[in-house]
């Protein structure tokens, strides 16, 4: 991956006074619920800088690797998992990789968003319009992935990926997520929550968690304020006395590599091979995944050209 440096000092200098990205999980509820909590400032900025984003792009590509890194928190050791949405609005729909390791990446669809004119709020049913949600873990050693989808009911994120556990999964949860952004649209703070009934949870503690959830304060701003994700937790959800269970620094990261690109493009026909020698050069090719883009002149693709497939 080729990560593209942020030009803004003041954006710059703020994320340096922040405590780094990392995901908290922990037991609340007397050990009932399932916690994991995401702060991610540095990673949406990055996301920003690689795709070059637009204010609305960023709120909703930032949601989705949000809930990807929360979403990892499902899975253990190389495993991986997949958040799709593909939608009939203007947006058209996401894709969200999260491995257990902490790595986040993905795309839009449609990046920049084509509207007629800015939205009114940040309200993104709209963008998202009619669609599915699927959500695919691909596990180490399973011969076969395990997905599970549903049709977008709220066109909100959080919701709709609350909705996919309580279908899909059987499990009542609750998403949070949170991006705080300042007077000049920079991203100043952002982090999520997720919170997963565990096997025999009472009914009262959720009801109580789910009233909570609608009075806490600005994750967001919090985070950008430089409170980290645990303080948090431990300070907003002291009643349900939270047992701090394990910590993962989570990032924007892509594997590809010039060299893969590289191979592609050995891989190709000769018929379209021969194509690309007549057309423009330098050839760029992008990574949709991060946006990293890898160029290519004509001496160097013929070298690769003539290399063996």
């Amino acid at each position: 991956m080729i990560r593209k440096a942020i030009d803004d000092k003041v954006l710059s200098e703020h994320m340096a006074s922040l405590p780094p990205d990392g995901r908290e999980v922990f037991l609340i509820g007397g050990d009932s619920v399932r916690l994991s909590a995401v702060s991610a400032t540095t990673m949406v900025n990055d996301m920003k800088a690689n795709h070059g984003t637009g204010f609305l792009e960023t709120y909703m590509l930032g949601q989705g690797y949000i809930a990807g890194a929360l979403l990892s928190s499902t899975v253990k050791g190389n495993d991986r998992i997949q958040l799709q949405i593909q939608c009939g609005g203007p947006v058209k729909g996401m894709s969200i990789e999260a491995w257990a390791s902490g790595a986040v990446r993905g795309y839009l669809a449609n990046n920049p968003i084509p509207l007629e004119e800015p939205p009114a709020s940040l309200d993104t049913s709209l963008i998202y319009g009619p669609g599915f949600m699927t959500i695919t873990k691909y596990l180490e050693g399973s011969k076969t992935p395990f997905s599970g989808d549903i049709m977008l009911e709220y066109g909100n994120l959080a919701n709709d990926l609350a909705l996919y556990f309580s279908t899909s999964e059987q499990t009542p949860s609750l998403f949070y997520l949170s991006i705080d952004f300042d007077g000049e649209g920079r991203v100043w703070g952002a982090g999520g929550l997720f919170m997963q009934a565990l096997p025999g949870c009472p009914n009262a503690t959720l009801e109580k968690l789910q009233e909570k959830s609608g009075k806490l304060p600005k994750l967001g701003r919090l985070l950008g304020e430089g409170m980290t994700a645990r303080e948090y937790v431990e300070k907003e959800l002291s009643e349900f006395h939270p047992h701090h269970i394990g910590h993962t620094p989570i990032g924007f990261s892509c594997p590809c590599t010039r060299e893969a690109f590289s191979s592609y493009l050995s891989s190709l026909p000769e018929s379209e091979k021969d194509a690309i020698l007549k057309g423009k050069f330098p050839l760029e090719l992008e990574c949709l995944n991060c946006g990293s883009k890898y160029s290519y002149t004509k001496e160097e693709f013929e070298k690769i050209y003539k290399e063996p497939k």
